[in-house]
């Protein structure tokens, strides 16, 4: 997981109590690898004991968890970073299939000649 994934701590709203912010961080142990702990945010420690051989094991700062979005969402942020860059130009209109308007109907109630 990465630094930045947020969730909320679910407490009673009847008891006035604030929701606690948790954030998951990235820790990695020289014996047994990377696993993730999750904490109060700001409260993080930069050495944590691993869960399976109790080594310290130091934080790895990450880029934040951004894979929850949907992949149309994805592709738009894609899409518009990619125009930042270089913007698509358009030197005439498209060409398409032209629909003629359709009259009002009220129109086709009114007398002929």
């Amino acid at each position: 997981m990465c630094a930045a994934s947020y969730f909320k701590v679910d407490q009673r709203a009847s008891t006035g109590a604030r929701r606690l912010l948790m954030a998951t961080y990235e820790y990695l142990c020289s014996r047994c690898g990377s696993f993730d702990v999750k904490l109060a945010i700001g409260t993080a420690p930069t050495v944590h004991g691993c869960p399976v051989c109790a080594a310290p094991a130091r934080r790895v700062y990450s880029s934040p968890g951004l894979t929850l979005s949907s992949p149309t969402v994805s592709a738009l942020r894609e899409r518009e970073e990619q125009s930042r860059e270089a913007p698509a130009l358009v030197s005439e209109v498209p060409p398409g299939r032209r629909v003629p308007p359709r009259p009002h109907p009220a129109l086709s109630r009114l007398p002929r000649p």
